[in-house]
Formats: C-alpha cells, sequence, structure tokens
C-alpha cells in the first residue's frame, strides 16, 4: 500500500485529501507545516508528498528543497492557491514533480498521485 504524505496548514484541506486517499487505498500520513514534514518524511519515507506552498513555520518551497536534500528521489507535488505560478516555476526547478491548483478536484488529486507513485 503505498504511503501519501499529506502537507497542508489548514485541517480541513488534509482531512479531506486523507478520506480520498484512504478510499483509494493508500496509507496517509499529516504534517501541518514544513517543519513537520520534513520530520514526517524522514520517519516514514512515503511514496508520494502533496505539500502546500503557503504555510505558517516554514513554507512549501522550503520544504521541498530539505525534503529533496534528504532524497533526491522524493516524489512531490505542490498544492498552490491561484496566482502563485511564480513560486510553481520556483517548485518544478527545485524538484517537483508536479502541481495541484486549491481545491483539487478528486479525480485530479487520483490521477496526480498515482503518477507519483508509478501505479
Amino acid at each position: 500500500m503505498p504511503k501519501v504524505l499529506i502537507v497542508d496548514d489548514a485541517a480541513f484541506m488534509r482531512m479531506r485529501t486523507s478520506k480520498l486517499l484512504m478510499e483509494a487505498g493508500y496509507e496517509v500520513i499529516q504534517a501541518e507545516n514544513g517543519l513537520e514534514a520534513i520530520q514526517k518524511y524522514r520517519e516514514a519515507r512515503p511514496d508520494a508528498v502533496l505539500l502546500d506552498i503557503t504555510m505558517p513555520e516554514m513554507d512549501g518551497l522550503t520544504a521541498l528543497k530539505e525534503i529533496k536534500a534528504i532524497d533526491a528521489n522524493a516524489k512531490v507535488a505542490m498544492l498552490t492557491a491561484l496566482g502563485q505560478q511564480q513560486i510553481v516555476l520556483e517548485a518544478v526547478k527545485a524538484g517537483a514533480k508536479d502541481f495541484l491548483v486549491k481545491p483539487a478536484d478528486a479525480e485530479r488529486v487520483l490521477a496526480a498521485v498515482a503518477k507519483l507513485c508509478g501505479r
């Protein structure tokens, strides 16, 4: 069962995405900021990460760079609000494999995670 780390400071978004992925057969780990995401990544070594860009403590772009430093093969998709195209470009340069505009519909989330996990 592939493991997915969901990182978002909005509890509602974490819960909604977790429920969707668990129903689709994924094991889900949650983090509410970039610092927690790095710690959970080290502990769990998930198959995929859904990483919000704008968060307290540590933003998603910084967390992405830290996760890629831990594991160059980390498979990360960024979650972004509209109007953050410049940050998305930076994230892709830093190693993000995909990005989703929030709120992403269920099919788009499932397709992105399946692609990250090689399903």
